[in-house]
């Protein structure tokens, strides 16, 4: 028996494609394609992607490390100017923004430590010294050497590039009557110059609780706490960790507060990064 090869029905491309047309969504008829999302939602993903970045910087700046740059010679030959160092923040309880709350400090200051501070005259205004004296501390300074509750610090990190003796700098603290002709051209804050005879005894300076007496380590050349006063401990930010780059220019070139200085600066850097980079300096912890 011959048998009997059944063929499939011939059904044309054509229909398969209409069939097909028909079943789509009405979205996927409209765009001639598959369903996909609005194409407003990837524009939302990539601002809700940019806006998780910039809080977890905020976070990271606010709460961890900061990135800062020494501008002055306040604290030569422990810091340079032009040091560009990360503030660790986290150690003293860093504030939370908008309100006066502080998380928990992770240590307390010592004396000794380098710590980064708002400036008590002007908060505006970020300072780097080294915690000579805490709360309860007795300061007194002669001849240039500090003693503190007696005892005579030793002090290698100190430099010193003058010879010729200043009152209040090199002799601390002054005496009553030194104090009313101090004059004001050697950088005696003339509200510190009032403050300070409630805390001269004859034994020094007493330091009073919540607060730090700080010095530079370049003692002839450091607007610090013998021209301006206590520092309160709440003021205190962090302290440095490492640096991360290290520029030589002047003083003046970093603290230049015009727009046309500061681009003229900014492309004297361009052109001499290598040149005046001090890579020596890349890393140096403190």
């Amino acid at each position: 028996m011959e048998s009997t090869k059944i063929e499939p029905p011939h059904v044309p491309l054509e229909s398969f494609t209409s069939a097909e047309q028909a079943e789509a969504s009405p979205a996927e008829s409209q765009r001639g394609g598959p369903a996909t999302g609005h194409p407003g939602e990837g524009v939302w993903e990539t601002v809700r992607s940019l806006l998780w970045v910039m809080a977890g910087v905020f976070c990271i700046r606010t709460f961890i490390a900061e990135a800062t740059v020494i501008p002055t010679g306040s604290m030569e030959n422990t810091i340079l100017v032009g040091d560009h160092v990360f503030l660790n923040k986290l150690l003293y309880g860093p504030r939370i923004p908008y309100t006066h709350w502080r998380l928990p400090p992770l240590r307390t200051i010592h004396r000794g430590d380098i710590v980064a501070f708002r400036y008590p005259r002007n908060p505006s205004v970020m300072y780097v010294k080294r915690a000579i004296g805490l709360g309860g501390d007795v300061i007194k300074i002669v001849n240039k050497q500090v003693y503190v509750n007696g005892r005579r610090l030793n002090e290698p990190y100190a430099r010193f590039q003058m010879s010729y003796p200043i009152p209040l700098r090199d002799n601390f603290p002054p005496s009553l009557s030194q104090l009313d002709v101090l004059p004001a051209a050697w950088g005696l804050d003339p509200s510190w110059a009032r403050e300070m005879p409630a805390y001269i005894k004859p034994d020094g300076l007493h330091v009073p609780q919540g607060y730090i007496f700080a010095m530079g380590d370049n003692r002839d050349n450091s607007s610090d706490s013998r021209f301006w006063g206590f520092v309160p401990v709440e003021n205190v930010v962090g302290e440095p960790l490492f640096v991360y780059w290290s520029y030589d220019a002047p003083s003046a070139e970093w603290q230049a507060d015009d727009l046309m200085t500061r681009l003229k600066f900014d492309g004297s850097i361009l052109v001499n990064f290598f040149k005046r980079t001090r890579w020596s300096r890349t890393g140096k912890v403190f």
